[in-house]
């Protein structure tokens, strides 16, 4: 099998993809067919001995559609022109909408100024010079229809493919009014060559050239914001690649050279200082430094990072010089794969059939063939060619599709307005649709549910003001290069203290560091390290009990000492928002699932869950299995909003039946999303939902009442109640009625501006039993054994992270797992495997194996 993506033209609603999905599907040797109306693209699998690209894409031809290959990822990355496209289509949906505007408005001067006592220009009034007045509307109108020909031209292909879609009933029904207004010119000019200045007025005031120009304006006026929306979606890619540098330092010969990212081979030695991008992804091989990977991983705090270890590209490096060597370039590397991933996701997304696009295969049929019926029955039944002929257009002037097209997007334009008013951005109709049938919120933690930024949250002194305490803790921490160090002198900073400079620092991975400060002896580090300058004394346990009551609250405790005698700890930890309890409880009272996936460690993402209030807990996911997850949950039958912040969760917004964007977050994630948060407040989730299920209300409201109205209206303009009634219904009021219809459904959906917030609270305590829902990894063949050993020294993430590194770097193990909190790390290995080795590793890193 081989999977591709073309690229299609010429869709422009669901009966569109719908058409070309169907189509393609038919071929022999298709395995999977997925169409986009979004990003106008189709995901194919397809058995290469039996069917070709070219095949594929005369199908689509065939259909009615155009189709062509895209090509690969780096020649994507060169290409310009996607940008360039999204500009020149709402440069071109602009344009058509102010000429559409300008004319509507001249046009409706002349055919109802009048009516309020407005003058016209001397022999163009309709009394005085009725074919004069008619002219200059024709006029008026066909300008319009010209800068939106596109309905017509892709409506009536559409039409002759047997495949209606939306434009087809926009095309249908102006140009049946046009026709009419045609016919009635000429009729008025017969009338008038035979004195006949009845038939002239009834005429003149049957024009429906003002009703032309009102359906594709307003048809354009939606059509401008969807255009808009779309742009901004195609984005994603741009920035994703964005994000890597353009160019890299390589050594060659022992020369540094500068040179293009996409010319970095496999091997290369690359040079990256402090505060540049790592362009590809490689191993260390002199130097050390730390890294900020937020933007692929979600981790708030920078990684230390020494000679062995692997950099991914696009992350930042923060304050050292290093080499390294090119492991992963191009399509290879950590960012290129989440490309991939957000591509595939995006483009596998099945798009939302609106209810206007479902019937308009039956109704634009069906209301053509009434239309033609009810012409041949009056003339059967022995009446004129006038009669049945204006019978005939009664129909179809009564059944324009102005109220039918007008019913989705003008609510879905009042729901998205007001969403803004409230700091929702939704940034597809597709998106405000599908939401309200959401039954699960995946949340991301880092930046989501917490601040994302790690901070001191307990400040603990023994004897000594908190002050003094935080200004002694601040002044050693101040030469480290630990990354919770930040975190405590950014606390003193807040505070205004005087941090002092250290003298005679140390520092010893594990062990802690030391310095003097204004004369006394600093020591600080995690519980190991106290109990190794303190020597025996018990003295201190009680002060370690409170230390581990704080780890298992999901904080790092870290001990200082002044003089061999301990003055406090201090507590760092990544918060949860202010908001993101009430938040969770709003949407478990409206009986949705809430689910917290995370990279971080099962403890502190069940400490968190805890404080939230969460009850559903996937901990240690892997930044590329995140989309996996979401999808799983998809699979069993969930509805999915994914919520998060990062570049590591863009795949999994894409991927999700509606992915939500926390506005702080990066411009990837936030254009990944269908739905962003310009809060960033958690609160606004529920918000969504409820909007998404008031416009939804609405929508069948207002489609309710145009098939109502077509339901009377259809028959009464046909004739069928005049034998027995004497019943008939002029075009003159089949247009008056079409427009009452129009005035309903814009009535009801402007309805939607009083729509309120409403912050629901869930009564539950928030305390049920948390659920770990462990990851399924994959077991090696063979036998599989497990130990665990006891590990002092560790006291946060990136102790964690070099613990994990160098014991799976040892020769037969398959897995290693840290749990900080009770200071043990769990190996999983093959059956032979020396275990001596595995110690040997841990205690070269510079921790205690008990």
């Amino acid at each position: 099998m081989i999977k591709e993506k073309y690229n299609i033209t010429g869709m422009s609603c669901a009966a569109c993809s719908a058409k070309v999905e169907k189509t393609v599907s038919k071929l022999v040797g298709m395995d999977k067919v997925s169409v986009n109306l979004l990003t106008n693209s189709m995901q194919v699998e397809y058995d290469e001995k039996k069917l070709s690209s070219k095949d594929i894409i005369k199908s689509v031809v065939d259909a009615g559609y155009g189709a062509s290959l895209e090509g690969n990822a780096k020649e994507k990355a060169k290409e310009k022109s996607i940008k360039k496209t999204n500009d020149d289509a709402i440069s071109s949906m602009k344009f058509r909408l102010k000429v559409s505007v300008i004319f509507l408005l001249i046009l409706m001067y002349f055919s109802m100024g009048s009516m309020i006592g407005l003058p016209l220009p001397i022999g163009l009034s309709g009394e005085g010079n009725p074919v004069g007045f008619a002219l200059t509307q024709l006029l008026l109108v066909l300008p319009v229809m010209y800068v939106n020909r596109k309905y017509y031209i892709s409506g009536f292909k559409s039409l002759s493919h047997l495949s209606p879609n939306m434009d087809t009933l926009i095309a249908v029904g102006s140009i049946a009014a046009f026709i009419y207004g045609v016919i009635a010119i000429y009729i008025m000019g017969y009338a008038l060559n035979n004195n006949d200045i009845n038939i002239v007025t009834e005429y003149r005031k049957n024009l429906y050239f003002e009703s032309v120009s009102m359906i594709l304006t307003l048809i354009t006026l939606g059509k401008f914001f969807e255009t808009g929306s779309k742009a901004r979606t195609t984005d994603a890619i741009s920035k994703l690649i964005d994000l890597s540098p353009k160019r890299a330092n390589v050594i060659r010969d022992g020369v540094e050279e500068n040179i293009l990212t996409e010319d970095v081979r496999v091997g290369d030695i690359v040079v990256i200082r402090p505060g540049e991008s790592i362009p590809v992804d490689g191993i260390i091989i002199e130097g050390s430094t730390s890294v900020d990977e937020s933007a692929i991983t979600g981790e708030s705090i920078p990684v230390q990072k020494d000679k062995g270890d692997k950099l991914i590209g696009a992350t930042i490096n923060k304050n050292g010089s290093v080499k390294i060597k090119a492991s992963e370039v191009g399509e290879d590397t950590a960012i290129s794969r989440i490309i991939a991933l957000v591509e595939e996701a995006s483009s596998s997304k099945a798009p939302i059939a609106k209810m206007a696009d479902k019937v308009a295969g039956v109704f634009v049929p069906v209301v053509m063939g009434i239309a033609l019926a009810t012409f041949i029955v009056w003339l059967v039944l022995g009446y004129d060619f006038s009669f049945a002929l204006n019978r005939a257009i009664a129909v179809l002037v009564i059944s324009c599709p102005c109220s039918l097209g007008l019913a989705t997007p003008v609510a879905i334009m009042v729901g998205t307005g007001k969403g803004a008013e409230n700091g929702i951005l939704i940034k597809s109709a597709d998106a405000l649709e599908t939401t309200h049938s959401i039954d699960t919120v995946v949340l991301d933690k880092t930046g989501t549910v917490t601040k994302g930024k790690p901070v001191v949250t307990d400040i603990i002194g023994f004897d000594i003001d908190d002050n003094e305490f935080l200004k002694l803790a601040a002044s050693v921490e101040s030469a480290s290069e630990h990354p919770l160090a930040e975190a405590i002198v950014e606390k003193a900073k807040e505070k205004n203290l005087a941090i002092s400079l250290p003298k005679d620092f140390t520092a010893k991975s594990g062990r802690g560091i030391r310095a003097d400060i204004d004369g006394k002896k600093i020591v600080a580090g995690n519980e190991q390290a106290i109990r190794e300058a303190v020597g025996n004394d018990t003295g201190f346990d009680t002060v370690f009990d409170k230390g581990n009551e704080l780890a298992s609250q999901g904080k790092t405790p870290m001990y200082f000492m002044a003089d061999n005698k301990l003055i406090g700890i201090i507590a760092v930890a990544d918060t949860i928002k202010d908001d993101s309890k009430e938040a969770i409880e709003a949407l478990k009272a409206r009986d949705i699932d809430v689910v917290l996936l995370t990279g971080d460690h099962k403890n502190t993402a069940t400490a968190i869950a805890k404080q939230a209030g969460i009850n559903k807990v996937i901990a240690e996911v892997l930044p590329t299995d995140k989309e996996e997850h979401v999808r799983k949950l998809m699979e069993a039958g969930h509805k999915v909003a994914m919520v998060g912040d990062g570049i590591n969760d863009s795949p999994a917004l894409a991927r999700a039946d509606v992915g939500i964007a926390i506005g702080a977050g990066t411009d990837v994630a936030i254009e990944s999303a269908d739905i962003v948060l310009m809060h960033s407040s958690l609160n606004d989730v529920a918000t969504a939902i409820d909007l998404s299920k008031a416009v939804i209300r609405n929508i069948k409201q207002n489609l309710f009442w145009a098939f109502f109205y077509n339901s009377v209206g259809i028959p009464l303009a046909a004739g069928v109640f005049y034998l027995s009634l004497g019943w008939k219904l002029s075009p003159m009021f089949g247009a008056a009625a079409m427009g009452m219809s129009s005035v309903c459904v814009v009535s009801n959906a402007l309805r939607l501006r009083g729509f309120k917030p409403r912050n629901v609270r869930n009564n539950k305590s928030g305390n049920d039993e948390i659920v770990l829902i462990e990851n399924n990894e994959k077991k090696k063949e063979g036998k599989t054994m497990t130990t665990v050993i006891n590990v002092n020294g560790m006291m946060c993430g990136h102790c964690k992270a070099t613990v994990e590194k160098v014991t799976k770097a040892v020769e037969g193990v398959s897995n290693s797992i840290v749990n900080l909190d009770a200071k043990n790390v769990t190996i999983e290995y093959a059956d032979g495997t020396d275990l001596e080795k595995v110690k040997k590793a841990i205690t070269d890193a510079g921790y205690e194996v008990v």
